[in-house]
């Protein structure tokens, strides 16, 4: 059990890798104009780095529970060598018959590790890694990185971009590494009628796009060019990417020039859903409202803004949680909301309106593992689909549950960890589960996601992956996020991790995963095709993006019930 959650945590709580940088006798130091300030960053001998470095006013008091509000006042000097404060987080659901993840809970003491996370409702801020020895000439390309965490953990202390950085350097495409800290949770996407007739929904997407135009106005001050910003996440932070993209139906303008040019997409696109006021969501707001204590007032919102930093957080979390019973059926995510959101996602890409940038995604192939760690107690085919049904999908049917179930009819063939017979199975439906769910939330729905961008935007390039590189990793396999410690980190010194990176890089520079010409051609992906580039640890191969097709088949034809 110790074995399996350790790996699970770091697969979702991947720990910083630091590298205190080299002292030097001047640290390096940068002006901006919007707002006014000095920027004071830490030397190293390869790169530099500012941290913490405020980009929108508190999110406190009045303006909890509120849409960012750009600083408007000059911030003198700013000290950004220490650790960026996360935004106050959500770790684990409280309910004590999730055995499995008060075991994690336990191992970890939550309370203690918020406090060496440094957790705060103050926590807007950015940070910024570049080469050292770049200025206001360097003019390099921006990679701005969005976290992950199920909309409910995280923060940008967990990603170092300075391994990043020196990868760049060493491929010789140096780049400028930008990450933002968004309210997540109950504090950044907290549903109901009330938070849709405030105007207050979806503040996570707000803070991110705020970074962005923080970036717009002040990167190129750090040598990056805002010209060529590049916008990448993984889990709910590529989920974020296409919302960014959708935002204001499409709308990525800011003072007359776009936000930014290119996208990538690690483990997630669209997530079909319920508007913000939908019955989910309102069970939701009751639920904090309730447990905050403030059933009674007569306004419920007011309330919920004047309370202790201490009663909100605990009652924002009193809901379910990702690592729970309840698994991806989340609790707190983008919901549509008529004027920022303006659609669920799925009906905004089958309408084109979203940003027509070139990108590019993929997943792991074992993306529903985890979540399915928590469900021991189904043990029957029948209790999947009641299970789905109960817990997910509200709209649908019994019998079209079971219909789904029945497209994974046997999980020593068609359950994951793929490709392991039958082994893996952690009890007797999971790896029906972890298969069931991963497609539903990432594997299939990217291939849906790039069936509908080709449709309406044919002549944009895109490019798609299935990393296969942990397979033979016990109960978990390519894992969902066992990509932050290949590719972001580059733990591993293998072929997978460098040669993503050289992708990445390259499509980073010229929009073309291919600039770099190192390793073998990417094709395009492409409806005439569906080619797909499989990487395993030591090569990587071209297959056909058609695994599962009778599932596809009946997630597309269904999406409009399977809204979560």
């Amino acid at each position: 059990m110790w074995h399996l959650s350790s790996i699970l945590l770091a697969a979702l709580l991947p720990a910083t890798i630091w590298a205190a940088p080299a002292k030097r006798e001047s640290a390096p130091t940068v002006t901006i104009a919007s707002p006014s300030a000095t920027i004071i960053g830490a030397a190293g001998a390869t790169v530099e780095s500012f941290n913490g470095i405020p980009f929108a006013q508190a999110p406190t008091g009045a303006l909890r529970l509120k849409p960012p509000q750009a600083i408007s006042t000059a911030l003198g000097t700013v000290e950004a060598t220490g650790t960026a404060m996360a935004c106050p987080q959500f770790f684990f659901s409280t309910d004590p018959s999730d055995l499995l993840t008060s075991i994690i809970g336990d191992t970890l003491d939550i309370p203690l590790f918020q406090e060496i996370t440094d957790s705060g409702e103050d926590c807007l801020t950015v940070n910024i890694v570049r080469p050292t020895g770049t200025d206001s000439s360097s003019n390099l390309p921006v990679l701005f990185w969005i976290f992950g965490g199920g909309f409910e953990l995280g923060g940008t202390s967990m990603y170092d971009g300075a391994t990043l950085v020196e990868a760049s350097i060493k491929m010789d495409m140096p780049i400028v590494f930008v990450a933002v800290n968004y309210r997540v949770g109950g504090f950044g996407f907290l549903p109901g009628k009330e938070i849709l007739a405030d105007g207050s929904s979806n503040l996570g997407l707000l803070d991110q796009r705020l970074g962005l135009e923080w970036v717009a106005d002040n990167i190129a001050a750090f040598g990056g060019d805002p010209s060529k910003v590049t916008i990448w996440g993984e889990s709910a932070g590529s989920i974020s990417v296409f919302d960014q993209m959708a935002l204001y139906d499409g709308d990525i303008t800011y003072n007359g020039s776009p936000l930014f040019r290119g996208a990538i997409m690690d483990s997630g696109s669209i997530v079909p859903a319920d508007p913000v006021d939908c019955p989910k969501g309102q069970t939701v707001y009751d639920t904090v409202v309730d447990t905050a204590g403030c059933s009674s007032a007569n306004d419920t919102l007011t309330c919920l803004r004047d309370l202790d930093y201490e009663t909100f957080l605990n009652a924002a979390n009193s809901v379910s949680g990702i690592l729970s019973y309840t698994s991806v059926a989340l609790s707190y995510l983008p919901r549509p909301d008529g004027t920022v959101l303006t659609k669920s996602p799925d009906v905004l890409l089958e309408n084109g309106e979203y940003a027509k940038v070139p990108f590019i995604i993929g997943d792991q192939e074992d993306e529903g593992t985890i979540f399915a760690l928590f469900q021991s107690n189904i043990t029957t085919e029948a209790e999947v689909a009641s299970y789905l049904l109960d817990v997910f999908f509200h709209d649908a049917t019994l019998e079209e549950m079971q219909e789904l179930v029945d497209e994974y009819p046997n999980t020593t063939t068609d359950g994951s960890p793929f490709g392991t017979s039958i082994f893996n199975n952690w009890y007797p439906q999971y790896k029906r589960i972890a298969a069931i769910l991963g497609d539903l939330t990432f594997i299939l729905t990217r291939r849906a996601f790039l069936n509908g961008a080709r449709e309406v935007n044919p002549d944009v390039p895109c490019w798609s992956y299935l990393s296969s590189y942990d397979y033979g990793t016990p109960i978990l396999g390519t894992f969902h996020g066992s990509d932050l410690l290949q590719v972001f980190y580059g733990i591993l010194p293998d072929y997978a991790s460098a040669a993503i990176q050289s992708y990445y890089f390259s499509f980073v520079y010229e929009l073309d995963p291919n600039a770099a010409g190192t390793y073998m051609d990417w094709p395009e992906w492409e409806t005439s095709n569906l080619t797909l580039m499989n990487f395993n640890a030591d090569d990587a191969a071209l297959i056909t993006d058609d695994f599962r097709q009778e599932a596809y088949e009946f997630i597309v034809a269904n999406i409009d019930t399977l809204h979560i």
